[in-house]
């Protein structure tokens, strides 16, 4: 078993590292405080590949596997968890699921501007009665021969106001249940397609979270990807690549964290010592770094076991269950050994265990994540 990583994928980590250093880190906070969408950053990310890093180069993509994916998103979300969920979102749901099962024709008009930067995708399931529930879709989408006719509304919408591309999921045949579900690409300013007002966020504050309403809105028939009623299978299988990203997003909040509690305990001093000689944060930072390296272990894990076309449902579960209860412990360890400090928005750790909260959250919460887990255990 190799656990080492190659040449090229320490390279992309490397990259990361120094990005987000220096294009993240110089207003961070401002960013978070004024809810302000890392715009020129996410530009800046599209330039590097970071936007399209495992579609194929003939679709403007990176071409580079899920490790370094990971990687990558690992490092971002040390320093910006806002601006790593704009960077999943767009690789993991939107680019993955149009190179996986869009036309060819949908992948030269869309994934191509997606996969290199040129545009932003916005996922579209969550509704206000159907979040975790993806079966029970209120948008509907009526056939009427060369057109759909979409109505209804979509919630919690991740680069809601900023993205270009739209891939919505909505009910053409409800009699079918979850088999009469389809996913479509929605262009924004198309008539009839309206951008609700941006959240008011706990966390990621700087990520563009928006509601959605289609009233009537046409759609081509030839926007519609895969087959009449795939909608839910590809939402489901985008989902499951979705989850490494979200993992690894709650890895980087982890890790991140961790780094300045353990620079801090170093450098703070109580009863004449540094505190990281002091056996009660001593522990603390044992329990932290163990942690995240399983976490980490699980999300390399789950990405390799899709670079390598396996079965990766449960790892990938796994792995976002485990690292988004480890980025919500660790970053509340992170205040507490930062003590008074630690409730300060400078020393910046009060910010991340507000970010990591959310992890618990998209991408399916920590209960739906235990019943994807128990049915693969269980072989149902």
């Amino acid at each position: 078993m190799d656990f080492s990583l190659s040449e090229e994928q320490l390279m992309i980590r490397d990259a990361a590292r120094d990005f987000a250093q220096t294009e993240l880190l110089p207003g961070v906070i401002e960013r978070d405080e004024k809810q302000e969408f890392p715009k020129d950053q996410v530009k800046k990310m599209g330039e590097l590949g970071f936007m399209g890093m495992m579609i194929d180069p003939k679709y403007g993509g990176s071409g580079l596997d899920t490790v370094s994916y990971v990687l990558a998103m690992e490092e971002i979300s040390k320093i910006d968890a806002s601006a790593s969920v704009v960077m999943s979102v767009n690789n993991s749901l939107v680019c993955y699921g149009l190179q996986a099962f869009g036309s060819e024709d949908q992948k030269q008009k869309y994934l191509t501007k997606l996969a290199s930067g040129q545009a932003l995708g916005a996922f579209c399931l969550s509704e206000p009665e159907a979040g975790s529930d993806a079966t029970s879709q209120k948008t509907t989408a009526i056939d009427k021969g060369d057109h759909y006719i979409l109505n209804g509304t979509k919630n919690w919408i991740t680069n809601g106001g900023s993205a270009d591309y739209y891939l919505v999921i909505a009910q053409t045949h409800p009699e079918k249940k979850h088999k009469g579900i389809n996913a479509f690409i929605i262009e924004k300013g198309w008539e009839g397609f309206e951008i609700g007002p941006k959240e008011n966020k706990l966390g990621i504050r700087g990520s563009d979270t928006h509601s959605l309403q289609f009233n009537d809105v046409k759609v081509p028939k030839e926007n519609r990807i895969g087959e009449d009623g795939f909608g839910f299978k590809f939402a489901m299988k985008t989902l499951s690549g979705g989850r490494i990203g979200i993992a690894s997003q709650a890895l980087g909040i982890a890790s991140g964290a961790y780094e300045l509690a353990l620079e801090y305990s170093k450098q703070r001093k109580s009863f004449g010592t540094e505190i990281c000689n002091h056996q009660a944060i001593a522990f603390k930072l044992a329990d932290m770094a163990t942690h995240i390296e399983a976490a980490r272990h699980l999300c390399l894990k789950a990405a390799w076991e899709k670079d390598n076309k396996k079965n990766y449902d449960l790892s990938s579960a796994m792995a976002k269950l485990y690292a988004s209860q480890v980025a919500m412990d660790v970053t509340v360890e992170a205040v507490q050994i930062h003590g008074g400090n630690g409730f300060v928005k400078e020393y910046h750790v009060e910010r991340m265990m507000r970010d990591a909260k959310i992890t618990q959250i998209y991408e399916g919460t920590s209960e739906i994540q235990k019943i994807v887990i128990s049915r693969g255990i269980l072989n149902k």
